[in-house]
């Protein structure tokens, strides 16, 4: 009995250092928003803000188009996931429910690519980008992202995942290959569909290197690539530059809270399948 509290003690003590190891750059960020200028550099450091201040977010709001950067950010982030989402599914359900020559040598192809570094087809989307006519528009921070190979993989692995019973059953009963895809098998891979969309909100939520690449219009910039001028403009304000961090953050963790079961259920998914 000793030995089990004792070690539950111990168990629960590593996890709370550990939770709080993981947390600690947002609550000191979170600490530094609410903190007024003659408490940054006090010494020792105070963690727990006092007095507390909110007039760090309002100000942010004020100094710069804040809104605008928001709304870029959701139409671009909307753009993209939905984007991602409709055309890795239409590649992830072939390469796992039909049967072709070729197919496992066209699947390992698409998954080699993997190991290339994002920043080695930069260029490359640059130069196609601009081809195209989409410079400095959002759309072409969208389309080069259009496709991830790890949502194809996650997802061809959900697919693999539903019994052949369930397809058949829907052939027997006359339902359209269209149909079998759009009203059978997708609904059954909402858990790997969560994660995607979790995984893909915060890539796009937090852009920033390949906005300012392609947008030559700061009114355009979404909201990460805008917190940038915080940083010149006010000469390193510490506080408006937290508020604004912690502004921007807020929509992925209510993103998180809002598909956490769905993501946990889709990376146990993936991992058995």
């Amino acid at each position: 009995m000793v030995n089990r509290v004792a070690g539950a003690a111990v168990l629960y003590t590593l996890m709370i250092l550990t939770a709080l190891f993981c947390l600690g750059p947002f609550l000191w960020l979170l600490s530094t928003s609410l903190k007024v200028n003659a408490n940054i550099y006090q010494f020792p450091p105070q963690f727990i803000p006092w007095p507390i201040t909110f007039k760090n977010f309002i100000d942010v709001f004020n100094i710069m188009p804040l809104w605008t950067n928001i709304w870029n950010t959701v139409l671009m982030t909307a753009m993209g996931v939905g984007l991602n989402l409709l055309t890795c599914t239409i590649m992830a359900y072939p390469l796992a429910r039909f049967r072709f020559p070729g197919r496992n040598l066209i699947f390992y192809a698409i998954i080699s690519t993997m190991i290339l570094p994002n920043g080695a087809g930069m260029i490359v989307h640059f130069l196609i980008i601009q081809k195209m006519g989409l410079y400095n528009t959002l759309l072409g921070i969208v389309l080069p992202s259009a496709v991830t190979v790890f949502n194809v993989f996650l997802l061809r692995q959900a697919f693999i995942t539903i019994p052949q019973e369930m397809e058949d059953a829907a052939r027997i009963d006359g339902a359209s290959e269209f149909r079998i895809f759009w009203n059978i098998m997708v609904p059954m891979i909402r858990p790997a569909i969560a994660t995607i969309v979790i995984f893909d909100f915060m890539a796009f939520w937090n852009s920033f290197i390949w906005p300012i690449v392609v947008l030559d219009d700061p009114n355009k910039y979404p909201l990460t690539a805008a917190l940038q001028y915080l940083q010149g403009e006010l000469s390193y304000n510490f506080p408006y530059i937290a508020a604004g961090t912690v502004i921007s953050v807020i929509p992925i963790i209510i993103v998180f809270l809002l598909l956490q079961k769905q993501f946990i259920n889709g990376m146990v998914g993936a991992v058995k399948g």
